[in-house]
C-alpha cells in the first residue's frame, strides 16, 4: 500500500481514549493555547460567580436600568430638594387657595396655598426615608434572628416560629392606628419603629429557610471537618449563599413601606403636620378634589411612580438572582 503523503497543514491530536483524530494545524495550536483545554497546560479559567452573573444580567435588563434612574433621581432630590424646587415647603398663601398652575407653581396651589410642585418635591425626602431606614432595620432584625434560628434548630427555632406566626395575626393598618394612635413625636422615627416591629417575621421567615437549604450543601460538612467555628460556617460560608432571597424580598418591601407610610400619614396616625409627606398631602387635598384635583393628583402620581420604581427593580433583582429563571 503507498505511503501517504504528509501534510503540512494537517496534525495529530490525540483523544485520551487510546486514539487519534485528525485536526486542522490552527486548531491544533488553539486547543494548545486554550485556557483549561483538553491538554490541561493552560491555567484554568476563573469561574464567575452568582453576583457577578446577576450583574451581567442587571446591565442588560430595560426593566432594571428605568426603575435604577428613577430611583436615583429620587434620592437626589431627597437630599438636595433645592436643586428643582425654590422656596419653603411651608410657605402659604390663602389667597392663591386651590388657584391652578400658574408661574412659579407649575402644579398648582392647594387648599390652604402652599406649592404643590414644592410639597411635592419636598415630600420625596420623608417617602425615601422611612423606606430606606424601615427596610434596612427590617432586614437585619429579621436576617440575624431567623439566620440563628435556621442554623442552630432546635428549640429556638419553634419559639421562634410561634412568634412570627403571632406577628402575623396581626393587621398592619389595625396595628398602626392603634400603636401610632398614642405617639406624640412628630418625626419619621415612630413610623419607622412600627414597620420594624411588624415587617421582620417575613424577613425572618425567609432567611430562616434560606439558612436551612444552605447548611445542607457539602461545604458545610467540609468546612466543620477543617475545624471551623459555628461563627465562620455561618459568617463566611452560609450567609453569603443565603442573603441573596432576602435582598430579593427587602428590595420590593421597599415600596410597601413607602406606601404604607402614606397610608398611615393620610389616616392622620402617621407623620403630622408641619411634616411634608404625601400621604399628608393626599388627605388634605380629598376633600376639595372636585375644585382642585391637581392638589390631589401631582403627590398621588409622585407615591405611585416610587411605589412602582422599587416594585420593579424588586422584580429585575429576583430575575438576575433566581439561577432557576435563567
Amino acid at each position: 500500500m503507498p505511503e501517504q503523503p504528509f501534510e503540512q497543514d494537517r496534525a495529530i491530536a490525540g483523544t485520551g481514549m487510546g486514539g487519534a483524530m485528525d485536526l486542522a494545524a490552527s486548531e491544533a495550536q488553539t486547543l494548545e493555547r486554550t485556557p483549561g483545554g483538553p491538554l490541561g497546560t493552560g491555567p484554568s479559567e476563573k469561574p464567575r460567580s452568582l453576583w457577578s452573573d446577576a450583574w451581567r444580567d442587571l446591565r442588560r435588563n430595560p426593566v432594571f436600568i428605568v426603575s435604577a434612574l428613577v430611583i436615583l433621581f429620587l434620592v437626589v432630590i431627597s437630599l438636595w430638594p433645592s436643586l428643582i424646587a425654590s422656596g419653603s415647603p411651608l410657605k402659604c398663601d390663602l389667597a392663591k387657595s386651590q388657584d391652578g398652575p400658574g408661574p412659579g407653581a407649575p402644579f398648582g396651589y392647594d387648599g390652604q396655598g402652599c406649592n404643590v410642585y414644592t410639597r411635592t418635591v419636598y415630600g420625596a425626602r420623608t417617602s425615601v426615608t422611612v423606606g430606606v431606614c424601615a427596610t434596612v432595620g427590617v432586614a437585619l432584625l429579621g436576617s440575624v434572628l431567623g439566620g440563628l434560628a435556621g442554623f442552630f434548630g432546635g428549640f429556638w427555632d419553634s419559639v421562634l416560629s410561634r412568634i412570627t406566626d403571632i406577628f402575623f395575626a396581626i393587621p398592619v393598618v389595625l396595628g398602626g392606628l392603634v400603636l401610632l394612635s398614642v405617639v406624640t413625636s412628630n418625626t419619621v422615627w415612630p413610623v419607622i419603629g412600627f414597620m420594624v416591629l411588624l415587617g421582620w417575621p417575613q424577613i425572618s421567615r425567609i432567611a430562616r429557610g434560606s439558612v436551612i437549604t444552605a447548611k445542607q450543601n457539602d461545604y458545610v460538612p467540609a468546612a466543620r471537618a477543617l475545624g471551623a467555628s459555628n461563627s465562620r460556617i455561618l459568617l463566611r460560608h452560609i450567609a453569603p449563599n443565603a442573603v441573596a432571597p432576602v435582598i430579593v424580598v427587602a428590595t420590593i418591601a421597599l415600596g410597601t413601606y413607602i406606601a404604607l407610610e402614606a397610608t398611615l400619614s393620610y389616616l392622620g396616625v402617621g407623620l403630622k403636620p408641619p411634616s411634608v409627606s404625601w400621604g399628608i398631602d393626599i388627605s388634605a387635598a380629598s376633600p376639595y378634589i372636585r375644585n382642585a384635583p391637581h392638589a390631589l393628583l401631582w403627590p398621588s402620581g409622585a407615591l405611585a411612580l416610587t411605589v412602582l420604581a422599587f416594585i420593579m427593580l424588586g422584580d429585575a433583582v429576583r430575575d438576575a438572582l433566581d439561577p432557576k429563571l435563567r
